[in-house]
């Protein structure tokens, strides 16, 4: 896994995140905290999936040199995607604790 990997997911999680409060509103955790939620889902799912992300592998996007455009975005949807489930799952819990 490259740093360039975990970044890409993290921003499309915090993306992700930042959506998923807005659209989810009972598991809205406020701005920094959906976009916290979301960055932190996405890198985890980058690292679970080795760096690659489970849509850039069902693409056949990956990148073997240069700047594959595809695998970015791959990425960046991947982390976004898992970004917005994070924080959905997350917030719902947190909220749910809160009372």
């Amino acid at each position: 896994m490259d740093l360039t990997s975990l970044l890409i997911q993290a921003i499309g999680g915090a993306i992700g995140g930042a959506g998923g409060g807005k659209a989810v509103k009972p598991a809205d955790l406020g701005p920094i905290g959906n976009i916290l939620a979301g960055a932190l889902g996405g890198a985890g799912g980058a690292i679970a999936t080795g760096g690659g992300g489970i849509l850039g592998s069902l693409l056949g996007t990956a990148a073997n040199s240069g700047v594959d455009f595809g695998a970015l975005a791959g990425q960046l949807v991947g982390g976004g995607l898992t970004g917005l489930i994070v924080q959905v799952v997350v917030g719902m819990i947190v909220n749910k604790l809160k009372g």
